[in-house]
């Protein structure tokens, strides 16, 4: 073996013996229910692990206008936005982000975790105190890191320590995701907006999983920018950032991820601004109001649709995993190092799109397995 060969070849005997190894599924499916290809073949399951909250990927809107968006432009946008890969649906979709954010300007980038990278590398620069929450999403860490700022990640959710580490910086950032990933729980924002503007410094908001809140109003004068995606509430792809004209602009002009990238595809972009539209109205409202009533049934009050159960050990996660499986449920079992350890879980995202039968099929599945692994 060459030094690279062998060194690979270590690694993975790492993770497969620390019993973490991971592939890919197969899901065949258009919505909750398809069929699933894994080790033990093909099998009928609902699948409770999308992030497609208000099941807009199957929107017909959302679906015709990805389709004219390739007969008029065709797969790929050919070039970076600064070359020649901006097209017209890019600046519409942008234009709507800014007005339902509430915001001067938006700016797209390829994926919500580009658009991370792209705000936090240009603006936590060497110099700025970045504070950042211990739960952050992977994309906000890598994002400190490349920015090399002076980082410090603060107690899960603790305003007080985000207070005293605020004083006496020159620049400062605050960073968190609005709703967490893998607890589902959601960040203090009016009082870390408060702590921002009481020092001056720089709140960026990761709002991916935000579907059910919480709500953001962002008061005069205030330096706040607002990162989201596209892929997750509005069922397309790509991630944004929404804020103050001149923060926008300068990240057009320095921002790596997008300035040295190719612009999003026409279809994902107007597929993504149906779905906004779609979202903003009376339908839309439906549709949020469908998926509040789902979580309450599984765990009346949780502010968001990704439910953790946790269950601590690794194998009891992926036992109990495994049992809902064989219902044809499709419940993925979180494990470090995703999460940390002695924190293993079941994580439950919860649509729209899901009947209510299916959630029935959920709840009892979940009283009898859980139950059975106490």
């Amino acid at each position: 073996m060459t030094p690279w060969q062998q060194w690979v070849a270590d690694q993975c005997a790492r993770i497969s013996g620390a019993g973490q190894w991971r592939r890919p599924r197969d899901l065949d499916a258009a919505g909750p229910a398809g069929s699933l290809l894994d080790d033990r073949g093909q099998r009928s399951v609902v699948s409770f692990a999308s992030n497609d909250y208000l099941g807009l990927t199957q929107h017909p809107a959302v679906v015709a206008a990805a389709h004219d968006a390739l007969d008029r432009w065709g797969a790929g946008s050919g070039s970076a936005r600064l070359i020649v890969g901006s097209r017209p649906i890019h600046s519409e979709l942008e234009a709507e982000l800014a007005a339902w954010k509430g915001a001067e300007r938006a700016l797209l980038f390829p994926t919500g975790f580009a658009a991370n990278l792209g705000v936090l590398s240009t603006l936590a620069t060497p110099g700025v105190r970045v504070c950042s929450d211990e739960l952050n999403h992977a994309s906000i860490i890598d994002g400190c890191r490349l920015g090399r700022g002076d980082v410090h990640v603060y107690p899960h959710r603790d305003v007080d320590v985000v207070d005293k580490l605020l004083n006496g910086s020159d620049r400062a950032i605050v960073v968190t995701d609005t709703v967490f990933s893998m607890d589902g729980d959601s960040a203090p924002v009016d009082d870390l907006l408060a702590v921002c503007t009481k020092h001056g410094a720089l709140l960026v908001l990761d709002e991916a999983h935000a579907v059910l809140g919480p709500q953001v109003v962002v008061p005069d004068g205030a330096d706040v920018l607002r990162v989201g995606t596209l892929s997750k509430m509005l069922g397309a792809l790509g991630g944004f950032v929404a804020g103050p004209a001149p923060f926008v602009d300068l990240l057009v002009n320095r921002g790596r991820p997008f300035i040295f990238t190719t612009a999003s595809t026409p279809a994902d972009s107007a597929a993504a601004l149906a779905a906004l539209h779609v979202l903003r109205s009376v339908e839309g409202d439906s549709l949020v109001a469908r998926l509040r009533g789902h979580v309450d049934r599984v765990s009346p009050g949780h502010p968001s649709p990704i439910v953790p159960v946790l269950l601590g050990d690794e194998r009891r996660a992926l036992a109990a995993s495994a049992a809902l499986l064989e219902r044809g449920l499709l419940v993925p079992a979180i494990r470090p190092p995703t999460v940390a350890p002695g924190t293993s879980r079941l994580r439950i995202a919860l649509s729209a799109a899901h009947t209510d039968d299916q959630i029935s099929l959920l709840v009892d599945a979940l009283r009898d397995v859980i139950g059975k692994a106490a």
